[in-house]
């Protein structure tokens, strides 16, 4: 397989996998309609308790937090990054000679 057949496959895959998600997003959706004209009471109640959850969430803190710990974890990773490089171009310059 040469590189356009296998860009061909990949863009071919992505293209059957977004036409899969938002046939099963507006079936979601769909049956999402009809269980809220069914029954109007009651998915009005889970909305308003799942507002209410989120309302409660600390989820800024839990961003922030989350934000962090990226920050901290990057640091280190980049010394890796780092390491590696120098060690892939000393290797390249020993194999050079």
């Amino acid at each position: 397989m040469d590189s356009e057949q296998m860009t061909g496959a990949a863009g071919d895959m992505a293209e059957r996998g977004l036409r899969y998600t938002k046939d099963q997003w507006g079936e979601i959706v769909g049956q999402t309609e009809e269980y809220v004209r069914a029954n109007p009471t009651q998915a009005l109640m889970y909305g308003v308790a799942a507002g209410f959850i989120l309302d409660r969430l600390p989820i800024f803190k839990i961003f922030g937090m989350l934000v962090r710990l990226l920050l901290l974890a990057l640091k280190p990773a980049l010394l890796i990054f780092g390491a590696m490089k120098i060690y892939q171009t000393t290797q390249d310059e020993s194999t050079d000679r």
